[in-house]
């Protein structure tokens, strides 16, 4: 659900603090075998996500699917609503991840290169995988922009020129099932928007977003080390440096 008002900030803090799942499953694995393919190599992926700063984790960021400079701000404004900056630490733009989506896009897991993508296509329950005959990067063109047609339709503005709570609302409704979109339900849109915004959170920095580990500082997350041989037997948390895998 979007974030907005004290409670949602307050139920981010408590993701933050409490979600092992994040900090353990889709940092430590099963995320680089779903959305992050596997075209990454040290020595060629800057052809892919801008040369990246090994001492700091950052990567430069440059945009390779959306060549439309509107479509990328309703973008940016979408995923700062999803995880917005607060006390807690920086959102979404500030950790880079409307730049981790567009790479992927722009890439296998865009391309749905990886899966069976013929018909019959029928719609799928709430337990089944990707449905639509779209590819994804079709699907977030389309969503993009029915995100800035319903803007218009229901509050007569453009997306990226709402009020917060109203940019929520739409993204509630898109949430909700409620909007008409053309090859995919709504639902289906926000789902994948949702899901590649926390994985451009907490993915590798190689990948264009966490910029500066900060996505792994606020979960105390230790990147990709070598080894724990010397805090493995320590009775208390240890704070680790976290390194990236540019780092080696």
């Amino acid at each position: 659900m979007a974030a907005k008002t004290t409670d949602s900030k307050m139920s981010r803090r408590r993701f933050l603090r409490n979600s092992s799942y994040v900090a353990g499953g889709l940092v430590g694995g099963g995320l680089l075998g779903g959305l992050i393919g596997s075209r990454f190599n040290p020595e060629t992926e800057t052809a892919s996500t801008g040369s990246v700063d090994s001492d700091h984790g950052t990567a430069n960021q440059a945009q390779l699917y959306f060549t439309n400079p509107e479509k990328f701000e309703i973008l940016q404004h979408a995923v700062e609503r999803i995880y917005p900056k607060d006390e807690t630490g920086p959102g979404a733009i500030d950790l880079g991840v409307p730049f981790f989506i567009d790479h992927q896009l722009a890439g296998s897991w865009g391309h749905n290169a990886r899966e069976y993508m013929q018909g019959p296509f029928f719609p799928g329950s709430n337990f089944q995988g990707y449905q639509s005959p779209l590819k994804r990067n079709e699907l977030f063109d389309v969503g993009i922009d029915r995100l800035d047609s319903y803007s218009q339709e229901k509050f007569k503005n453009k997306f990226t020129e709402l009020e917060g709570e109203q940019q929520d609302e739409v993204l509630k409704d898109f949430e909700a099932d409620k909007v008409k979109m053309r090859g995919a339900t709504s639902k289906t849109f926000f789902n994948q928007l949702r899901a590649a915004t926390l994985e451009g959170v907490y993915a590798d920095p190689a990948y264009g977003g966490n910029l500066n580990m900060e996505g792994w500082k606020m979960k105390s997350f230790p990147g990709h080390q070598m080894s724990y041989i010397n805090q493995i037997e320590s009775d208390k948390f240890v704070e680790i440096k976290p390194k990236g895998l540019h780092s080696y």
